[in-house]
């Protein structure tokens, strides 16, 4: 049974075969991953993020401040099944070493297209006071964190799509 306040859950359906889902979802994730300071470190259009394939794989973002290089590690690849599923950790650069949640990614076959479904866990092993959360409490930060995920898939939505 899950915690009150422990999770995100949203899908999106993309007009893709699972196989592209996948790709584009691990692959293309710079292309589609929304850009500013809501969803990333680096400003404007500088830096990208990766995601290394396979179990131990990093999810990280790298960019440039005051001209020095920096890397960025969100996370690390738990479980790597092409591509039907993925999941990796997921830290917020004000989690402590051993504050961690985890993203599960399910890519489900529709014929011509695919449900993607992200859930993101654990939130509720952290503090209630924890900064992650900018002072809102629980039924509040869980939408928040709901839209923030449901702006990333239409994004990757919209990179899937067929040209028009």
């Amino acid at each position: 049974m899950t915690a009150p306040g422990d999770q995100v859950r949203v899908t999106v359906s993309v007009e893709v075969p699972i196989a592209e889902a996948f790709r584009i979802f691990t692959e293309e994730i710079d292309q589609w991953w929304r850009r500013g300071r809501r969803f990333r470190l680096a400003e404007g259009e500088r830096g990208f993020i990766r995601l290394e394939p396979g179990v131990g794989g990093r999810l990280f973002e790298s960019f440039e401040r005051g001209g020095a290089p920096v890397v960025v590690e969100t996370g690390r690849v738990t479980a790597w099944d092409p591509p039907r599923h993925l999941a990796f950790e997921w830290r917020a650069v004000n989690f402590a070493p051993t504050e961690v949640t985890t993203v599960e990614v399910a890519f489900v076959d529709r014929g011509d297209a695919t449900d993607v479904t992200v859930v993101h866990r654990g939130w509720a092993a952290l503090p209630a006071d924890h900064p992650v959360r900018h002072g809102a409490d629980v039924p509040r930060f869980i939408r928040t964190m709901g839209l923030w995920w449901g702006d990333l898939l239409t994004s990757l939505r919209l990179r899937a799509a067929p040209p028009p």
